[in-house]
């Protein structure tokens, strides 16, 4: 087999690595370019029971906008261009809700933006009262901080050495393959 052939061969995986992930990644940032702005919600808190929503205008001019949780508005106002707004959504413990985004056009029916599910799962002891085993400790102590390396970047690092060994396995079949004649 020529050398040409197998650089090919074990170019291949490398190749579908680089163009592959930028594809995908691509076609899921992608956004409705109709939409004047989109909506993300953050869990909820088991304190206070709110839910940060946080609205990104994508437009340059101000966008209008109607928050609603369960069919009733709790928010209305106007997004600055390029600009994000963060609003607070109260959900009852054990409860949950369905946020809607509505862009809010003069003369036009409202047109629904983005919708997602919020759900308040703490039980009724978070927030109120703590384990007796950590009464004694201090404030910033109760909570540990998330250590060590991204999941995401394990992953990544995970298909490269997978990759790699795919791509040496072909480089080491097309040198044995076909040899001689018989």
């Amino acid at each position: 087999m020529r050398i040409a052939n197998r650089r090919t061969l074990a170019l291949l995986p490398l190749g579908a690595w680089l163009l592959l992930p930028a594809t995908v990644g691509a076609w899921a940032r992608s956004s409705d370019h109709g939409d004047r702005f989109t909506m993300s919600a953050g869990r909820t808190d088991c304190g206070s029971g709110q839910a940060l929503v946080t609205l990104r205008n994508q437009t340059r001019r101000p966008a209008r906008f109607d928050l609603k949780a369960d069919s009733a508005s709790v928010a209305t106002g106007s997004i600055p261009a390029r600009k994000s707004v963060t609003r607070k959504v109260h959900v009852g413990r054990g409860h949950s809700m369905e946020i809607e985004a509505f862009s809010v056009t003069a003369g036009q029916p409202d047109t629904l933006i983005d919708s997602t599910r919020v759900r308040n799962t703490c039980s009724g002891r978070q927030g109120r009262h703590l384990p007796r085993t950590s009464r004694h400790l201090p404030r910033t102590s109760r909570h540990l901080p998330r250590t060590g390396p991204p999941t995401d970047l394990l992953a990544k690092l995970a298909t490269a050495g997978g990759l790699l060994l795919t791509g040496a396995a072909f480089w080491w079949y097309s040198s044995i393959w076909p040899r001689g004649s018989f």
